[in-house]
């Protein structure tokens, strides 16, 4: 069954090798009961190890059903393990947080056969625990779990039971039982091999070798009366599993996040600071990305009144002698010079020429003080100033320079109220005026209320209202962005040639590229966003942090799990996916919470601070993609540690 042939294996104690197995040579043949004696340190527990592959030889053949293993990767050693050979260990190993029948159960999950399910139920009742399956391994007496972990190495039908020190820790009624079931499965056909230090548990063994100093001293077997008669056992044959062969159907999903969610749950707090990591990392994320999408939003509804690709031309203030003139005392435009920019052709979409001054409103016992502007039909679309309630005024009624009006909301509340002032009549400077519509609010800036105005027909400012010959600006909208700069130096060349303007006169008007002001309005939102992006992504990796932390610090407390599993049949894969899993799912889960918490966090900030924000759903998915990423990234490495560690090694680790 088995043969090993010159095995050495040596460990490092202290800077120095220690001969664990100096040269053994051995074969197992089907069906026997072996017991391997000897002192301390004598190599009994290597030797076991190295049989039941749980550890590799420094140097040495080890053959499996007459095939040598040699060369074979953990994966494939682990396949052949999880099919071959079922471990009783001296410490039992249970899983604390699993019940005795979940316990059982493990090695189906690695073998991919979890519909064999209702087998471990059979199992337990055969050694005796069919009423305690449901138990925790602390509600259990030494002797019960040693049943358990029987039924544990018996669930996938091995070919070999190896047992180290199996009654160790067990009162002579409890020794006696335990060897009791396995002799009974030796007698069964199981190959059984049991490293003792004890005569009473070497007396059930029908082979007992005794070792010193690495070496095999002593290898008798009993006489042949005293062989079982079925001694001849059960051989490996034709259906174990190739060298390499992969698991039936593999381990499902299923099984992964049913043990992942195991492990959280069982670490309660430890878990919860995982996730709180999280939590509050996408929490800001969402909360900043609200605040800069809010903010964003509010900049863009600013940057719409100044219009798109917009030019306006103004009257300068001229220095003559040093002292600054009044804007308008050298160059004022007329509507000449707004039909002159108009006859530009293609590069102009829109001209509006405006004129402003205050005048008091009045309306029944109510009156305001109030901005007047008088502009073109065209100013409504350029600056985005087409009214919500009512209408703009036509081209016909600029024309006739009739007696209209349009109101800012700050200016209709005051004379209205909670009214609808449409197609009522206000006295502006004693002149009747018909209320048409009220202007969409604008906000209040830095330097006054952009609500607190009036519009009317730029005619009836100019000749009806406020008594001027000029307009104080011409607003001109480019056809596109890339023909603003060429648009800018002809209108200037108009102004120019139709003023008669000298070189030295040119600073008495001014041309403003408002696309400049806008790039720069835009280029500062989105610095914002970034900075405070940036912001929420360093809480991110902080919380990312925790879980590394966390995780690592779950690999070194679960060593021996780790060490169990992959004694029973676990390969490196399935140990770096349920830890990776583990992360992922806390960063999940923190992802969840930390998506509500955030939306609630920007809900409170426009409540108690008036702040603009904005919950999109990009930012909801950027910090659900992130949150996973980092459950990812951050688990991946404690994940690589644990799926590295030996089985022996994890098992002895202290």
């Amino acid at each position: 069954m088995i043969e090993i042939k010159n095995v050495h294996k040596a460990y490092r104690m202290g800077g120095q090798p220690v001969k664990a197995l100096d040269g053994v040579s051995l074969k197992l043949e089907p069906g026997e009961f072996v017991a391997i004696m000897g002192a301390s340190g004598s190599g009994k527990s290597t030797l076991m190890h190295v049989l039941g592959l749980l550890d590799r030889p420094d140097r040495g053949e080890y053959l499996l059903g007459g095939k040598p293993l040699s060369g074979l990767s953990d994966e494939k050693v682990a396949t052949i393990r999880n099919s071959t050979v079922g471990f009783v260990f001296q410490q039992f190993h249970l899983l604390p947080r699993m019940t005795a029948l979940e316990n059982v159960e493990l090695p189906l999950v690695y073998a991919g056969k979890r519909h064999l399910a209702k087998k471990a139920k059979e199992t337990l009742s055969v050694v005796g625990l069919g009423d305690r399956m449901l138990h925790r391994p602390n509600e259990l007496s030494g002797g019960q779990q040693q049943r358990v972990a029987i039924a544990r190495a018996l669930i996938n039908d091995p070919a070999i039971i190896m047992a180290d020190e199996p009654t160790g820790n067990l009162d002579s009624k409890s020794l006696e039982e335990i060897m009791g079931i396995l002799r009974s499965l030796n007698e069964e056909g199981k190959t059984v091999v049991v490293v003792t230090h004890e005569n009473e548990v070497a007396a059930y063994a029908r082979r007992v070798i005794i070792l010193r100093d690495g070496k095999i001293i002593s290898d008798k077997r009993a006489a042949p009366g005293h062989m079982p008669a079925s001694f001849a056992g059960k051989a490996l044959s034709e259906e174990l599993p190739a060298a390499g062969a992969s698991k039936a159907g593999g381990i499902k999903a299923l099984d992964y996040f049913r043990q992942a969610v195991s492990a959280t749950v069982s670490h309660k707090m430890r878990s919860a600071l995982s996730i709180l990591g999280v939590l509050i990392g996408v929490a800001a994320v969402i909360a900043m990305l609200a605040l800069g999408e809010g903010a964003k939003a509010s900049i863009q509804k600013q940057l719409a009144s100044l219009g798109s690709n917009l030019l306006v031309v103004r009257a300068g203030s001229r220095k003559v002698h040093g002292i600054a003139q009044e804007a308008g005392s050298v160059t004022r435009f007329t509507f000449q010079d707004v039909n002159a920019i108009r006859r530009l052709g293609d590069e102009v979409k829109k001209v509006s020429p405006s004129v402003s001054g205050r005048a008091q409103i009045v309306y029944g016992a109510s009156n305001w003080n109030t901005q007047v502007t008088g502009v073109d039909v065209d100013y409504a679309q350029m600056r985005d100033y087409m009214p919500e309630v009512g209408r703009f005024f036509t081209q016909e009624e600029v024309a006739a320079r009739d007696k209209v009006v349009l109101l800012g909301p700050t200016v209709a509340y005051e004379l209205f109220g909670g009214q609808d002032p449409v197609d009522e009549t206000v006295k502006i400077n004693q002149i009747n005026f018909k209320v048409i519509g009220v202007l969409p609010a604008k906000g209040a800036t830095t330097y006054r209320d952009q609500d607190d105005i009036v519009m009317i027909p730029v005619t009836t400012a100019l000749f009806r209202l406020l008594g001027k010959e000029y307009v104080d600006s011409i607003y001109v909208e480019a056809r596109d962005a890339g023909s603003t700069e060429a648009l800018l130096e002809e209108i200037e060349a108009i102004i120019i040639r139709q003023h008669r303007i000298t070189k030295d006169r040119e600073d008495s008007f001014e041309i403003r590229n408002m696309s400049d002001i806008r790039e720069v309005f835009e280029s500062t939102t989105k610095t914002m966003s970034v900075l405070l992006g940036c912001i929420a992504a360093i809480s991110l990796l902080v919380g990312g942090i925790g879980i590394m932390n966390i995780m690592l610090v779950s690999v070194t407390e679960r060593t021996r799990e780790i060490g169990l599993r992959k004694a029973i049949g676990a390969t490196d894969k399935d140990i770096m996916t349920q830890f990776l899993i583990e992360a992922v799912l806390m960063s999940f889960i923190g992802g969840v919470g930390g998506i509500f918490l955030g939306a609630g966090a920007s809900s409170l900030i426009n409540l108690l601070a008036g702040w603009s924000v904005k919950v999109t759903v990009f930012s909801i998915m950027l910090a659900a993609f992130f949150s996973l990423a980092v459950g990812v990234v951050f688990g991946l490495w404690p994940a690589k540690q644990a799926s590295s560690l030996s089985p022996i090694e994890a098992l002895r680790y202290e």
